[in-house]
């Protein structure tokens, strides 16, 4: 079974992205790895090319920052990231600069990607997500977070990133899947405030024009955690191991009492069926789960 990852990132210094983590989260499961790395501010081409000169192919690329509508410009570096994988591989796993792999999943990932291997039926395999905010001690758990989505596809030149590059289509399609048995611990809502409040002002003009951006962002220098958050819970598993060192560095405080959620009573009434039954009503899902 041969395996190939791919990603795409820029300004991941100045931005404080844990792609070096991220990108060595997956190197255990796969082959080689593509990384498309834009024209960057910083030194993160440099960082990309330490990391593992014998199993990353880096990918130059100039990102289209005119391509502001839905975030378009984020699945069009996922895409080339993607069609660089020139050799024939039975998978592909992809993973955003924010994005890790636990190890305690590798066995699950291999086994799953292995089972549905010459299954023509499986189009993909989707993970359950740990999205983190304002610390690495609370998982933000209200309807706004997505619950899963799909991180290993096949190779297939129908296939493509979706809209921001949340998830994948095939002409159109949404993916046939399954279960990986894997998680994704999302770190995109956890770092220093003033670093958010930096790519917040930066990351939404790919999606909306200057105006917007400076109505809603304005000129403020730290990110607000407590005033955009609407319900969190204590995380008390463990992170992957590769996260440790960033998480002793980190040089800021948050706190947030759990029981004091801030949801309206529709939502809270969604949450508790939710709870009751697993089902999410009204959940957007990227996918067809099989």
């Amino acid at each position: 079974m041969k395996i190939a990852g791919f990603t795409f990132i820029r300004n991941a210094i100045r931005f404080d992205y844990p792609v070096e983590e991220s990108i060595r989260s997956m190197l255990p499961l796969c082959d080689f790895v593509v990384v498309a790395v834009g024209q960057s501010e910083d030194k993160t081409l440099e960082l990309v090319r330490n990391i593992a000169p014998d199993k990353i192919r880096i990918l130059q690329t100039v990102w289209d920052d005119n391509l502001r509508e839905g975030g378009r410009v984020l699945a069009e570096e996922t895409n080339k990231a993607y069609r660089a994988i020139k050799e024939k591989v039975d998978w592909c796993i992809y993973l955003q600069a924010d994005e890790l792999i636990h190890e305690e999943d590798y066995p699950n990932l291999k086994q799953s990607m292995l089972h549905y291997k010459d299954d023509a039926r499986i189009e993909g395999l989707v993970f359950d997500y740990l999205h983190f905010y304002g610390s690495y001690h609370y998982l933000g758990d209200s309807r706004r977070w997505y619950r899963r989505e799909v991180r290993i596809i096949r190779q297939d030149p129908a296939i493509s990133s979706y809209r921001d590059a949340q998830g994948f289509r095939k002409t159109g399609k949404k993916l046939r899947v399954k279960p990986s048995g894997g998680r994704i611990f999302h770190y995109g809502w956890v770092k220093n405030p003033e670093k958010q409040q930096e790519k917040q002002r930066y990351f939404n003009k790919l999606w909306h024009p200057d105006s917007w951006v400076e109505k809603r962002i304005g000129s403020k220098k730290s990110y607000d955690y407590a005033a955009n958050i609407d319900s969190l819970r204590r995380f008390k598993g463990s992170h992957p191991a590769l996260m440790q060192k960033r998480i002793q560095q980190a040089d800021w405080n948050f706190f947030f009492e759990p029981s004091m959620k801030r949801l309206s009573a529709k939502d809270k009434f969604l949450q508790f069926i939710e709870k009751k039954t697993g089902h999410r009503i009204g959940e957007f899902k990227n996918y067809k789960l099989l």
